[in-house]
């Protein structure tokens, strides 16, 4: 939660947005400057991504419309919109083919020396650059599982969630059809584990390693929805507005999802949490996150100092933040796709309270949550004073501060990937599987207002901490009065 600052000293260059104040600097991009990177994008991607296509066609199986999320809407009959669009499907074969999985990562390893445009880009990835330093790429992966807990609460209550405040690229999301209120949470899980690869050791994240594969297939992946959707705007120019949303995930947008996993967590997720990290955390935090942004093909140099990084968030807070009608739709479609679901087993109250608690009630009420009442307020509270105390004692013994960056990078390998709440051990390799087609679009799904759910919940542990710091802060008082009262008494002496 953003508490008000009645010392703060306002200034021409003072901005306040969404709950958060901060103070314009050369480092901040201007409204002029931002504009063109939303018409900008990763080149070299996509037409290695076309390169790659014309050597392995791909193959799609029809969208299956099961989840009511999803609807079709389009006035034309399946094989027409197919053939329409170039679909690769086999016309002659109206029944649903079976998908032919491609790992592009593989074949672009495998076909780079062949393509000029392929080695290309084989050579800039595998490119290490000069401001790299290995060392602290590791602290930096470290420093993810150090606040493990709030972490992944403000990647997913703040990051994502209150993400979707951002109009432009919300438009882009809703066109895959994988936030209905069924595919919302998978969608959740594949994004985790393509953090978790990327911090799981150094090994993984270099050359050749695990993340920085998986780091290429995102890059590629993106450059598949953009062209995508770009080829139905050709033919349906409403489908998709170019002019008024700009290019489909451009730099600008590249730009606030690495700032949204990096900086927001820093200096918006972590001290809404009481968390607040030391300057050599956050310069390894930032490093890391610099270095899986030049994998994905995201400009690097807004993430080459923290100043500029807490710049570019600002800048994204002020300029990109404006939710819509979609906006309110996605928010929605994860709050229901993850209520009462484990391991948490937490209320839509509760989901929603964090959220709150996260981004403030002047974002989440243009997102349309409602209010929570002040119960799971109080249970955020709770919630916040664990993880201050679970963090902060750790970080202050060494040996079980790494004991405890070691267990939790195993728990949350096993959480996400291997668990059957989970991906149940079967990663994703990011294939194009959400194709944009028309008339396809992510609706707000249908669930009853969701009530606290007895027995294994979070909010169990939430409330006992909270009493927990109740009693301690009351514990506190009284030993305090007692002192004064004894120190008064000597003076009157």
């Amino acid at each position: 939660m953003a508490w008000p600052n009645p010392f703060r000293r306002q200034t021409e260059n003072t901005r306040s947005c969404w709950g958060y104040t901060f103070e314009l600097t050369p480092d901040h991009l201007t409204l002029e400057q931002a504009i063109p990177l939303r018409y900008s994008y990763d080149v070299l991607g996509e037409e290695a991504l076309k390169r790659l296509n014309e050597i392995s066609p791909p193959k799609t199986s029809r969208r299956k419309t099961t989840d009511a999320a999803f609807v079709d809407k389009t006035d034309k009959a399946p094989e027409e919109t197919d053939r329409s669009l170039g679909d690769d499907r086999n016309p002659a074969n109206p029944k649903e083919q079976e998908p032919h999985h491609r790992d592009l990562y593989a074949l672009l390893r495998d076909h780079a020396d062949e393509d000029d445009t392929l080695n290309k880009l084989w050579r800039q990835v595998n490119t290490v650059p000069d401001w790299v330093d290995w060392d602290q790429i590791a602290r930096g992966q470290d420093v993810f599982y150090r606040y493990g807990g709030a972490a992944l609460t403000g990647l997913c209550y703040q990051s994502l969630l209150g993400g979707m405040g951002a109009a432009r690229v919300v438009e882009v999301l809703a066109r895959t059809g994988g936030f209905g209120v069924q595919m919302a949470r998978r969608r959740l899980f594949e994004t985790t584990q393509h953090i978790l690869q990327c911090t799981k050791s150094l090994e993984s994240i270099k050359p050749g390693g695990e993340g920085f594969a998986s780091s290429i297939r995102v890059r590629l992946l993106h450059a598949a929805v953009r062209m995508r959707i770009m080829k139905l705007a050709e033919t349906r120019p409403d489908y998709y507005s170019v002019e008024e949303w700009g290019v489909p995930i451009n730099d600008l947008d590249s730009i606030a999802t690495i700032g949204t996993f990096s900086a927001t967590l820093i200096w918006l997720s972590f001290p809404r949490q009481g968390i607040f990290l030391r300057e050599q955390e956050i310069l390894d935090y930032i490093a890391l996150w610099r270095y899986i942004g030049w994998l994905v093909g995201c400009p690097t140099e807004p993430f080459s100092t923290p100043s500029k990084a807490k710049a570019v968030m600002e800048t994204l807070l002020l300029y990109e933040v404006e939710p819509s009608e979609t906006s309110k739709i996605l928010a929605n479609n994860i709050i229901r796709s993850l209520e009462h679901q484990p391991p948490t087993y937490a209320s839509a109250d509760m989901l929603i309270a964090s959220a709150r608690w996260l981004n403030g009630n002047e974002l989440c009420d243009r997102l349309g949550l409602p209010h929570p009442s002040l119960y799971y307020w109080a249970l955020m509270a709770g919630q916040c004073f664990f993880l201050m105390v679970m963090h902060y004692m750790n970080r202050a013994v060494p040996s079980w501060d790494q004991k405890k960056v070691t267990v939790v990078r195993r728990l949350m390998w096993d959480m996400i990937v291997n668990s059957k709440f989970g991906l149940e051990g079967r990663m994703t390799n990011f294939e194009f599987k959400h194709v944009p087609e028309y008339g396809i679009l992510t609706e707000l799904g249908q669930s009853e207002r969701a009530k606290l759910r007895y027995g294994g919940s979070v909010e169990w542990r939430n409330l006992r901490w909270l009493l927990l710091g109740v009693g301690a802060m009351a514990l506190g008082t009284y030993v305090n009065f007692r002192i004064a009262s004894s120190v008064l008494g000597v003076f009157r002496k």
